[in-house]
């Protein structure tokens, strides 16, 4: 079939995934591998009272810009303009806090992953629990409201994450993904629902704090290849205000960007695992089994079927590199060189295959944020030298790629303790576009071989449509199987495999890196009382 076909006869898959920087809009056809169309839309989070957060409004005219973005180019591309879908599928960050009341209405502004206000919760319930849950957990977020007192909490009715509300709006179903949902509330992998214990545990902690069990405050969670709604004709007019888009097109769970990215790398069997890098940087494995201890730099989710994954989740990924590369394109436009990003970045990535092993001696620190898996509760750039460290180009630009992959080492040597071994680790996301560069990199941080397909470039987006795909298979075959048969059995992928030399290199900068972890922490100390005077 072509893609004109395809699409006039909704033969095709819509997703759409509300990044940190960027909502993505991505269509893809019978064949899932076959791209028909995408569209995007960039937008910020603000800090606003001290919290991470973004309007609601900005939610929607941006998943409507991304739309319209991906409509136009399937008219350029097929000559004709969409007006229905095989099914859509949503995705978005994971983690933070959207609370609303019986009415619909938003009790507060949303509460990103992005927030760090959430110490006392977090350890209060890790204790309650007896598993990791970190600063960003919905939970944590939630309890810390308790804790806090906050006057929304008495006028709570629902708390999900920003796909569950997308979702919600579309369909007028409140249920997530579980691999969403394990971002919101410690999973039963065996149940493949919120674990039991767990709740009434919690139920019992909260006590009369909340208006209600806490599951009925949560969404329902559903695996993949569940049934999750429809588009109402509420929800095809909030997508579409041009009026075009039909109702009644089935979604699938909504999935937060954890669970599209193991998609978008066919990363959902045991012993295997993915990096996303972008805003935020983070590594997937799949478990064999159960860890031995409780870790505060490991989160454990699931994947969209249910099972089991150690996560290292780092704040801070690729934006202060980006910083570092605006900077030369404005060193090359000052001095008359025009170059676009692509250029700059490849210009710049090449040049760090020059820098030594370990990076001359230099150090970069990526924390914009805070950065939980480092210890770090607030965080400021940072590039550090010495006397006789070697201040090259080549060299810093390599220290600056290290510096993104530094706190993700530190949380997979973690995994490597428990013993827990890879058969193959993808890569995804914009920094590894420069062919043979980061993902080098990232193997010498690993020790492992790292794989980049092609397929990754559209990223969650493209994931999250295949999750819309597979709700026409998966009463035939387990999301595994489809992936392995239907969508990557043709699969193209560049394998890395780490060279010695960068392995050596990395451990002496990855020393280095923690040891500097006290310069950060004074620096950011001695910012914040600079700003706050």
């Amino acid at each position: 079939m072509t893609g004109a076909q395809d699409i006039l006869a909704g033969r095709t898959s819509l997703g759409i995934e509300l990044g940190s920087t960027r909502i993505k809009a991505c269509l893809i056809g019978s064949d899932a591998t076959e791209v028909l169309a995408t569209g995007g839309h960039a937008w910020e989070n603000r800090l606003e009272n001290g919290l991470w957060t973004y309007s609601l409004d900005d939610v929607w005219s941006g998943v409507q810009a991304a739309y319209a973005d991906l409509v136009a180019d399937a008219e350029t591309r097929h000559g004709v303009r969409p007006v229905t879908f095989g099914a859509i599928g949503v995705s978005a960050m994971m983690h933070g806090y959207l609370a609303f009341d019986a009415a619909g209405e938003l009790l507060t502004p949303f509460r990103t992953w992005r927030n760090t206000n959430t110490g006392d919760a977090a350890t209060e319930l890790t204790e309650l629990f007896g598993v990791n849950i970190p600063l960003r957990w919905s939970i944590a977020h939630l309890h810390q409201a308790v804790l806090d007192a906050e006057g929304h909490v008495p006028n709570l009715d629902f708390v999900t994450t920003l796909a569950g509300y997308v979702h919600s709006r579309l369909t007028g179903r409140r249920v997530l993904g579980v691999g969403d949902a394990s971002g919101m509330f410690p999973i039963d992998s065996v149940t493949c629902d919120f674990d039991a214990r767990m709740i009434d545990a919690y139920d019992a902690r909260a006590g009369e704090a909340l208006p209600a069990p806490v599951t009925s405050l949560l969404p329902e969670v559903l695996a993949a290849g569940a049934e999750a709604g429809s588009l109402t004709d509420e929800g095809a007019a909030l997508l579409d205000p041009s009026g075009a888009l039909r109702a009644g097109i089935p979604l699938c769970p909504p999935e937060g960007d954890a669970g599209t990215g193991m998609v978008a790398t066919n990363s959902v069997a045991p012993r295997t695992g993915n990096v996303s890098a972008g805003t935020s940087i983070f590594a997937m494995v799949v478990l064999e089994k159960a860890l031995e201890s409780v870790h505060h730099e490991l989160d454990l989710v699931t994947t969209p079927a249910g099972d089991a994954v150690a996560m290292v989740h780092c704040n801070n990924g690729a934006s202060e590199l980006g910083a570092w590369a605006g900077l030369f394109s404005r060193f090359a436009e000052a001095s008359g060189q025009q170059l676009d990003d692509d250029a700059v970045f490849e210009v710049l990535f090449r040049e760090a295959l020059a820098g030594e092993p370990d990076a001359g001696g230099l150090l970069a620190y990526n924390h914009l944020a805070g950065e939980p898996v480092a210890g770090l509760t607030e965080g400021v750039p940072l590039f550090v030298r010495t006397s006789g460290s070697d201040l090259s180009l080549a060299n810093v630009m390599r220290s600056q790629i290290y510096g993104v992959f530094g706190t993700l080492a530190i949380g997979m040597q973690v995994l490597a303790d428990e013993g827990v071994t890879l058969e193959r680790m993808f890569a995804h996301g914009g920094l590894f576009r420069t062919a043979g560069v980061a993902q080098r990199f990232l193997a010498g941080a690993l020790g492992a071989p790292v794989a980049v397909g092609e397929l990754a470039a559209e990223g969650g987006a493209w994931g999250i449509a295949v999750l819309g795909s597979y709700l026409a298979h998966a009463d035939r075959a387990p999301l595994e199987k489809y992936l392995d048969d239907d969508v990557f059995a043709s699969a193209e992928l560049r394998v890395i495999d780490p060279d010695p030399a960068d392995v050596a290199g990395f451990t002496t900068y990855l020393n280095r890196y923690r040891a500097g972890l006290a310069i950060e922490a004074v620096a950011t100390q001695a910012m914040n009382r600079t700003e706050d005077a």
